[in-house]
Parts: C-alpha cells; structure tokens; sequence
C-alpha cells in the first residue's frame, strides 16, 4: 500500500482507537481495585494504552478520518469489587485488545502492520502477566466471528 488506506484498515484502526479508549477507562477502575502490590504494573499498562490511544488518534488524522470519540462511560463485563476481580478484569481488557489488534493486523500493510503486531504482542504479554498463564492464539479464539466492527468494552 503506498501511503493510501482502504475503508476496510481505517475501519481497523477506528476500531483499535475505540478499543483503547475503553482500556484507558478499564484500567482507572483496575487502579481503584488493585492491592498496592499491583499498582504499579496497572499505572504502567495504563500509560502504555494512552500512549496507544494518542497515536492512534494522530494515525487516524493523517489518514483523513475523524478519530472516534471515547464514551462517557462504559459498562464493565462483571463487577470488579476487589483486587482479585480487578486482576481478572485487566486480563479480560488485555484480551478483548489484543482480538482487535489481530484485526488491524489483517487488515494493514507495512509499517502499519507492524506496529498493530505490536501492539497485539504487547497486549499479549500484559494479559498473560494478570492471568498467570496463556492462550494458545491471543486475539483470534476469542473473536471467532466477530469483526473488526465490534468495539470492545471493558
């Protein structure tokens, strides 16, 4: 691809850019909920994934769209009361990135695609970290038909 964009990547990248935003807001309420022992590596994903969010944004404007905006807020998978629940939670936000990346990845070139496969490792890594354990496929099991059009939420 030669500096152009199909519909279908800038689809994948919005869809990458929504992703992150509902990690941003998923990891404020892992940071509220996680022993002290924690905090640090729930402050440390939470930077990563604004620092993906912003390049996302930028990425999305070079290409000529209109990043998508944040929700005001988002409804989380389960109730996250505790540290144990918030640990569960990150793995499950790493998760659901790391499906819409493996998106991104398939429908970039380039450089573009490098950096979503990435961002997916990344992501990987982190979920396997709050698990303790991994999956044999990260992003591709769980998104069994679904699209790079469903954006998760946390």
């Amino acid at each position: 691809m030669s500096g152009t964009v199909d519909a279908q990547e800038l689809k994948a990248l919005q869809a990458a850019l929504a992703a992150e935003h509902a990690a941003v807001y998923g990891y404020g309420v892992v940071g509220g909920r996680i022993r002290p022992g924690r905090r640090a590596e729930a402050r440390t994903a939470y930077d990563a994934h604004r620092a993906r969010r912003d390049a996302l944004v930028r990425r999305v404007r070079d290409l000529g769209g209109r990043p998508v905006a944040a929700a005001p807020a988002y409804a989380l998978p389960f109730p996250v009361p505790d540290s144990a629940a918030a640990v569960r939670f990150a793995a499950e936000l790493e998760d659901r990135v790391a499906g819409v990346y493996s998106d991104l990845v398939r429908a970039s070139s380039g450089e573009r695609r490098r950096e979503a496969a990435g961002a997916l490792r990344e992501a990987a890594v982190r979920a396997v970290r709050w698990r303790g354990r991994s999956v044999a496929f990260p992003g591709l099991a769980e998104r069994a038909g679904a699209g790079p059009s469903e954006a998760p939420t946390p």
